[in-house]
């Protein structure tokens, strides 16, 4: 691990977390593209270190929000967080375990498309208008553990927090205000990316974490000093700006991810 590689670890972290705290999101889908392609890990080892930084990034990024979101609202939409947790812990369970089993070949085209995904929600999910609750009862529990069960597939597929598939979900079926569908969606994906990681600790692949610590160290630091950085920095890059460059670079790494195969 030579000094350089350590100093290109930090500062692509910082740029991915400047990124993410721009449009209020981790930055994890960027963050996958540049393990692949930049740091040449494979696409279960990138995975698995994408999943233990968005682990650090997700957890600072609650207390972060406290002063905007305090606790107690999060707490009175328990029933968002009961729900989405139901269908995304047993989606992140079985997502983890096909990401273990999966040919290299097949994980790697797995992972562009889910990018080229996210590039779509990026230009037509992100920031959605909030209003009345599309479904209310069982039909409500049904389709949001459903919808929790998908996600928690893809955020775990991906090493990512899903916060990209979360907001949109809690704000469009659950009818909450965008800023507190940024907490919930958060702590939404702490438990099921606990999960996830715990899932990931039983295959020999984990071993990546061990062997790449200080690698691991460096770019989550990055990760959060961005963070924090772009989260500062809201509100002075136009969204309409920001968001078709952002699922522009989001097409081209999936291009590259997918040519790894």
């Amino acid at each position: 691990m030579t000094s350089r590689r350590l100093l290109a670890a930090l500062g692509s972290g910082a740029a991915v977390g400047t990124l993410g705290g721009l449009i209020g999101l981790g930055g994890a889908e960027f963050r996958l593209p540049l393990l692949i392609g930049l740091f040449g890990f494979g696409a279960l080892q990138a995975v698995i270190l994408n999943k233990a930084m968005s682990l650090v990034v997700v957890a600072a990024s609650l207390p972060f929000r406290a002063a905007s979101v305090p606790f107690a609202n999060i707490v009175e939409r328990w029933d968002v967080i009961a729900t989405l947790l139901a269908g995304s812990l047993a989606g992140a369970w079985l997502g983890a375990g096909w990401a273990t089993r999966m040919k290299s070949r097949t994980l790697y085209r797995v992972l562009a498309v889910l990018l080229i995904a996210i590039a779509a929600v990026l230009l037509w999910g992100h920031e959605p208008n909030s209003g009345a609750q599309v479904l209310v009862g069982k039909w409500l529990v049904v389709v949001g553990t459903i919808v929790g069960f998908g996600i928690g597939v893809i955020a775990s597929l991906m090493g990512v927090a899903g916060g990209e598939l979360l907001i949109p979900t809690i704000v469009l079926l659950f009818g909450a205000d965008i800023k507190l569908a940024g907490s919930l969606s958060l702590a939404v994906s702490l438990p099921t990316m606990v999960v996830g990681f715990t899932r990931y600790s039983r295959d020999q692949s984990f071993a990546v974490i061990r062997a790449e610590r200080r690698f691991l160290v460096a770019m989550a630091v990055g990760s959060l000093f961005g963070a924090f950085l772009g989260g500062r920095l809201l509100g002075i890059v136009p969204a309409g700006v920001l968001l078709p460059l952002l699922a522009a670079v989001l097409v081209v790494s999936a291009a590259k991810v997918w040519r790894h195969a």
